[in-house]
């Protein structure tokens, strides 16, 4: 969970800039094999051919996905001898991660956390 001196509050205005910044980076999330190299990288960093292998693309593919999320800040790499791992960039992209999937629960079940009318045909008077 953020600390709130560290960030701006998400209830503050945002300036075009950086609604223009948020929006691009919400771009990564418009392709499926991004998403799925992206939760892929939640429980461990991973290199290229390892991510090809559990998201079942091929490894030139998933190198051209982890350009695109690494110029958005998503994803890092640390090399490690001839081999790069990647990861995900911070805490804040897995619970980014873990929010997209549970609003997407919540939607495919009809749940909703909208208080509920009081249902005024079981009234008696």
């Amino acid at each position: 969970m953020p600390h709130p001196q560290e960030h701006t509050s998400a209830a503050a205005e945002l300036s075009p800039e950086e609604a223009e910044s948020i929006a691009e980076s919400m771009r990564a999330f418009a392709t499926a094999s991004r998403v799925r190299i992206l939760f892929a990288l939640m429980s461990e960093s991973l290199t290229v051919d390892r991510l090809a292998e559990r998201v079942g693309l091929e490894p030139g593919a998933v190198s051209q996905q982890l350009r695109v999320l690494r110029h958005l800040h998503l994803v890092s790499a640390d090399r490690e001898g001839r081999h790069i791992r990647y990861r995900l960039h911070d805490h804040h992209v897995a619970d980014l991660l873990a929010t997209i999937r549970y609003s997407r629960e919540h939607v495919e079940q009809g749940w909703s956390n909208a208080p509920q009318a009081p249902d005024r045909s079981a009234r008696v008077t």
